[in-house]
């Protein structure tokens, strides 16, 4: 079985884990580019992201703190962070 952390965070994960962790907004369509639209934009609030950080933490292995997750305003700036700590843990 391959290390979950050579594998890269994409946006299919992301929309995946969303759905799973915190629903889907009635009005938001995470099928469309939504790569820059905010999360309050898609009907994700806070609590909402720290659900969904918690679900990624867990299946990915990698940390995310409270302001990791709230600094994170659109899906394109959480997917680069997550990379990140995926790299970093990919070398430490």
């Amino acid at each position: 079985m391959s290390d979950i952390t050579q594998q890269r965070f994409t946006l299919t994960d992301l929309q995946r884990i969303l759905l799973e962790a915190a629903g889907a907004d009635e009005t938001a369509d995470l099928d469309g580019d939504i790569l820059d639209t905010t999360f309050a934009g898609l009907g994700y609030e806070s609590l909402a992201l720290l659900e969904t950080g918690g679900c990624i933490e867990r299946e990915y292995g990698i940390a995310l703190d409270d302001d990791t997750l709230t600094d994170a305003l659109t899906p394109r700036e959480l997917i680069h962070t997550v990379n990140e700590r995926l790299a970093a843990a990919r070398v430490a």
